[in-house]
């Protein structure tokens, strides 16, 4: 039996989706736009809105990209991970350097 996502997910990502989906719905409020407005120029379902705003983990992250898209918040996904503010993977990065580095020997090839 398959378990779902909502199965293993730690409290701290759970509250934070939850967050994430009430500050969505508070940007639609502030913008003076409905469900159904937000769903249909994002091209799902209402329903599956509705379930983003409730920060339903089963929503898929193009849902919540497109929500943000729409609400005018343009690309914020393109710089979460980005590589080059990764600090834990800089430093791992680092780890990984050899600590000396040596010169291999040419090989001479005789006819």
């Amino acid at each position: 039996m398959r378990s779902s996502v909502s199965d293993v997910l730690p409290p701290a990502v759970r509250r934070s989706l939850t967050k994430f989906g009430s500050d969505l719905a508070t940007a639609r409020r502030k913008r003076g736009l409905t469900v159904l407005t937000v769903a249909e120029r994002m091209g799902v379902s209402k329903n599956t809105y509705l379930r983003a705003e409730k920060g339903d983990p089963g929503v898929g992250l193009g849902v919540y990209a497109m929500a943000l898209f729409v609400l005018g918040f343009g690309d914020p996904l393109r710089s979460l991970i980005d590589v080059s503010r990764d600090d834990v993977g800089l430093l791992l990065d680092e780890e990984r350097l050899p600590k000396r580095v040596r010169m291999k020997k040419a090989r001479v090839t005789r006819p």
